[in-house]
């Protein structure tokens, strides 16, 4: 008979790499002459390498500006992100490392088809349009006693905000005039005031915008001279509410609303009309918008400010998601959510942020794992969702601390973070322990949590960098070293619960492993409204 021979292609997981099979051909009982046994090399199938970002987060050797194009995420500032066509689109504030985009234009922007791989694409605004000083100086001729014009008034462009609206895309932008009210410092006078304008553009991917004009303006509230005498008091902010940090809400019921402030007495919800994206009038100051958030019901200085407002269809609340405390090191993200655009906004505890009550949750804070310098100033962010797959995101700046060895003045250092955000049960929201790299999900198993970890869990404190701790999770469920307890994974929801905290699990990017590399990691929320990310090491 003939002899047959058997060829069995096995695929190879890593933990059995090296095994050579030897198949030996079969024969019938006649007196054939056994052939040679044939040896067959093993078929190894190796999990394909995931090419996840590499670029550093020390970005100082490629800052200046003919090096833009290498730039990714780095000199990212107060951004907003909108998809156009195949291409998320990033715009910013006019902020760089050494201000390198000096003379470049302004309202800088990139896009990127993946969240990961971005492309610097250069200014979106060449010069401030003529109606901002035109409003200025007519503001000031009005003013008692009228005000001389300023001929030339320095600029600064700040956090804009894009919007599909229709068929059409609006950017909503600020526009602040740096000078004093009165002479030529501000020994006695307040710095001026600041401008909301409005462009459109058909599409993104031509960079072509119709300028629209004034939306709104800072406005004195006439509780306050518009000018002071004395020692400069901050708490005598004299706006009604600071026109920066514009952002936009369309509401289910088709309601058009500007969401903007900052610092001078809270946050305000002006409605807009949606054919012309501008309030009706702006006669009295109750036209000027609901103040919605405050963080003192008394004080009309107080940090904060970069709102934005989105509407969650599943959990039927309005989020208001605030920049707390100043950009340097201490910035925070709190978010607070309401049944009606308008408020009452209230907090995971309950407290009501439209009346004074400081917002929690805290979503971000500054912090550190191993092996990284850590981020400071990590707020200010871009709430936004994948058409496609309605994954929500959270982008937003963060900085290198201050005088990091090696790195001339390294908190000017400021890297554009975006990370996705993941839905307790209790529908609140909280963002990913690390960046976002586009990886592959996969089956997470209980097994797969065994083994060491760092930890974070983020008290609120001032300018203070919170650092991560070492825990274990071993097979008995049990959590040992820097914190004790037990964990419990329940896969259906992909919920990890460490000592009675359920965290919501990733598949994630080791940012701060010197070979950065696949991990899992974990975010949840205190029942006060702390964040508790971790990330497994080994």
């Amino acid at each position: 008979m003939k002899k047959i021979a058997f060829i069995v292609r096995l695929g190879f997981y890593p933990a059995i790499l090296g095994l050579v099979l030897s198949v030996v051909g079969c024969s019938s009982s006649d007196d054939s002459t056994t052939p040679d046994p044939v040896v067959v090399p093993p078929v190894v199938i190796v999990p394909p390498t995931f090419p996840g970002p590499t670029y550093s987060d020390n970005y100082t050797s490629i800052a200046s500006w003919s090096n833009r194009s290498q730039w990714n995420l780095a000199n990212v500032h107060d951004p907003s992100v909108e998809k156009c066509g195949e291409y998320y689109y990033m715009y910013q504030t006019d902020a760089s490392y050494g201000n390198a985009h000096d003379g470049n234009g302004h309202f800088m922007y990139r896009r990127s088809k993946d969240l990961v791989n971005w492309e610097f694409m250069g200014s979106s605004m060449t010069t401030a349009p003529a109606w901002v000083k035109d409003s200025l100086n007519n503001k000031r001729a009005r003013m008692v006693p009228a005000l001389a014009p300023i001929a030339n008034p320095r600029y600064g462009y700040w956090a804009p905000f894009i919007k599909k609206v229709g068929n059409k895309y609006r950017m909503y932008y600020s526009i602040v005039v740096d000078e004093p009210i009165i002479g030529a410092d501000f020994t006695y006078s307040w710095s001026e005031r600041a401008f909301i304008g409005l462009a459109e553009s058909d599409d993104l991917a031509t960079n072509v915008w119709v300028d629209k004009g004034m939306v709104v303006c800072s406005e004195p509230d006439g509780l306050k001279p518009y000018s002071y005498t004395g020692t400069r008091n901050w708490e005598n902010a004299y706006f009604k509410f600071n026109a920066i940090d514009p952002t936009f809400t369309i509401t289910p019921e088709g309601e058009h609303y500007l969401i903007y402030g900052s610092w001078h007495s809270g946050i305000a919800a002006l409605k807009l009309n949606p054919t012309t994206g501008k309030p009706d009038q702006l006669k009295t100051l109750s036209d000027y918008g609901t103040r919605i958030a405050t963080r003192s019901a008394t004080s009309r200085w107080q940090g904060s400010e970069g709102p934005e407002i989105m509407y969650n269809e599943t959990t039927g609340y309005y989020y208001l998601f605030l920049a707390y405390d100043g950009l340097d090191v201490p910035y925070n993200t709190r978010v607070c959510r309401s049944r009606s655009i308008t408020g009452p906004y209230v907090g995971i505890n309950g407290a009501n942020v439209t009346n004074g009550a400081d917002a929690w949750p805290m979503l971000t804070h500054p912090y550190s794992f191993n092996n990284h310098t850590g981020w400071v100033g990590f707020s200010h962010c871009s709430i936004f969702q994948n058409p496609d797959t309605k994954q929500w995101f959270y982008a937003s700046q963060a900085r290198l601390p201050k005088d990091v060895p090696g790195i001339n003045a390294s908190n000017a250092v400021m890297m554009g973070h975006v990370r996705a955000i993941k839905w307790t049960e209790d529908g609140w929201p909280v963002v990913d322990a690390e960046r976002y790299a586009a990886v592959p999900e996969t089956t997470i198993s209980d097994a797969a949590f065994i083994g060491t970890w760092e930890q974070i869990t983020m008290n609120y404190q001032y300018a203070t960098i919170q650092k991560s701790i070492t825990i274990y999770l071993t097979a008995d469920k049990k959590v040992s070293g820097g914190v004790t307890g037990t964990w419990a994974y329940d896969s259906t929801n992909k919920t990890l619960t460490v000592n009675g905290v359920k965290c919501k699990v990733s598949d994630a990017w080791d940012w701060e492993k010197s070979t950065r590399k696949v991990t899992i990691s974990y975010s949840g929320l205190t029942s006060d409204g702390r964040p508790v990310w971790g990330k497994k090491i080994d």
